[in-house]
């Protein structure tokens, strides 16, 4: 007999699985470093979406006027900050032009006097200017009221027309002969020579910024010279309620000349506004950024001139001639937001982000890619193979190798339930055919043990000296001789 088993006998075992739970872990850390990742590239690209650049049309009178002027400080201002706005700068002959083309929805942006007419779409964004209303008399002539410059001669100095049909308003003067005696001074003119009697001049209403008033040195050498007398308007609420545009001043003293003091004491006078008006359905966060822009860096948007060098916060009040854009009174209203205020917005989105990326990978590791522990009731069929094979082993070396084969099992089944990559599905078919099988062995053992001992007596008896009967013959006949 062999003492050599069968080929298969001798063959190697099938490897063993790859530990799944490494495998696993890493699937895991991959999925989530992806998540993470498709998150943040989400959250950046809504953000691009949200801040993409927006360019606004920005309706303004000639290229020289100060509207003009300050959209184009405006703009190179979001430029230099990197911002996301741009402006588009569209010049118009006058700055009633630019309304218009404000009001027919083609511009984004404009500059308005409270004495326009208003669109009904207009919404501020800030206070560029206000300009003063200053009713000056001749030498030391006091003016008690504007009633009395009526069928008078009075020259408006100013820089627009607008300027004239403005003061012929307030002085009740409809069109007509008395209108003609409102005359626009010329451009450059000096107090003096409007005073002087040649022209005839009543009074002269200044319609003048405020940033200009104050920085004008020509009311003190004026008033050196005492060429005239600043008077105060007291309607300013009859006139309010006339002309709802037009807002109460209050000059200080000194405010117009310090030496001579001009005025001599705080002095009540009307004067009007310019607004930076937005479209109403411009977008609340583009209004409010814009207003906040325009807020931060005011110092840098005031021309030489004095015009916009300070801008203030729109009027937020429900009586307000202009209303305050909604995107631009939140952001009066609430000038320190926080970190979630701020970004509220971004993280709602990584948060909805995170949630749907991490549910997709999830369903993908969970459906597909996750490799599943092997079951133990898996392994019977390994072992009910060894089982089948016992009987073809014909000596003990064969049947140690299926031993040998039947505990790497057992081992590879306890080290697998240790760290995960056998799961306890079947463990009691597994215990059963392991203990069947290696009862079999036993069994086997016992088997080629008892029938090992009798062939090796068989074999000594085979090999055992014999006697011949031939010879015990001729023994005795040589004894018997």
């Amino acid at each position: 007999m062999s003492a050599e088993g069968p080929s298969s006998s001798q063959a190697e075992p099938p490897p063993r699985r790859p530990k799944v739970i490494k495998t696993n872990q890493q699937q895991v850390l991959l999925y989530v470093v992806l998540t993470l990742l498709l998150s943040l590239a989400t959250v950046w690209g809504g953000r691009a979406m949200l801040h993409n650049s927006e360019t606004l049309t920005f309706a303004v009178g000639a290229p020289n006027s100060d509207e003009a002027l300050f959209a184009a400080k405006l703009a190179a201002l979001l430029k230099s900050n990197a911002s996301r706005f741009r402006i588009k700068i569209v010049n118009n002959g006058d700055n009633a032009k630019a309304l218009a083309l404000f009001d027919r929805r083609q511009a984004d942006l404009a500059v308005l006097r409270t004495d326009a007419k208003v669109p009904l779409r207009a919404r501020t964004l800030a206070i560029l200017e206000h300009d003063l209303v200053l009713l000056l008399g001749p030498g030391n002539k006091k003016i008690k009221s504007l009633a009395e410059l009526k069928k008078k001669k009075v020259a408006v100095l100013a820089e627009s027309d607008s300027s004239l049909a403005f003061v012929r308003g307030i002085l009740d003067i409809p069109d007509g002969p008395d209108a003609a005696k409102i005359q626009m001074a010329p451009q450059g003119v000096t107090l003096d020579k409007l005073f002087a009697p040649a022209n005839g001049f009543a009074a002269v209403i200044a319609v003048v910024h405020a940033s200009k008033a104050i920085r004008d040195k020509g009311y003190e050498q004026a008033a050196r010279r005492g060429g005239f007398t600043l008077n105060a308007i007291d309607e300013v609420k009859a006139l309010a309620r006339k002309f709802p545009g037009i807002s109460d001043e209050t000059l200080t003293a000194g405010t117009l000349a310090a030496s001579p003091q001009i005025p001599d004491d705080d002095l009540e006078t009307i004067g009007l506004e310019w607004l930076l008006v937005a479209q109403s359905r411009m977008s609340l966060t583009t209004a409010g950024e814009l207003a906040r822009t325009i807020y931060e860096n005011k110092a840098a948007l005031g021309l030489d001139s004095g015009f916009a060098s300070r801008i203030e916060p729109a009027s937020v009040e429900k009586d307000a001639f202009v209303m305050a854009h909604q995107g631009a009174a939140d952001y009066i209203n609430d000038d320190t937001k926080s970190f979630m205020d701020k970004y509220s917005d971004m993280m709602y989105l990584g948060a909805a982000a995170l949630s749907v990326i991490g549910s997709i990978f999830a369903a993908i590791y969970a459906k597909i890619t996750r490799i599943a522990p092997e079951k133990a009731s898996e392994l019977s069929t390994a072992i009910l193979d060894i089982g089948e094979r016992i009987e073809h082993a014909h000596s003990l070396d064969q049947l140690e190798c299926l031993q040998d084969e039947l505990e790497g099992i057992l081992r590879g089944a306890v080290i697998g339930l240790r760290d995960g990559t056998i799961s306890t599905d079947g463990l009691d078919t597994f215990k059963l055919g392991y203990e069947f099988v290696r009862d079999e062995i036993g069994m086997r053992r016992d088997y080629l043990k008892r029938h090992a001992g009798e062939a090796e007596k068989a074999a000594r008896d085979a090999t055992a000296p014999q006697h011949d009967d031939s010879n015990v013959v001729v023994v005795k006949t040589a004894q018997s001789a």
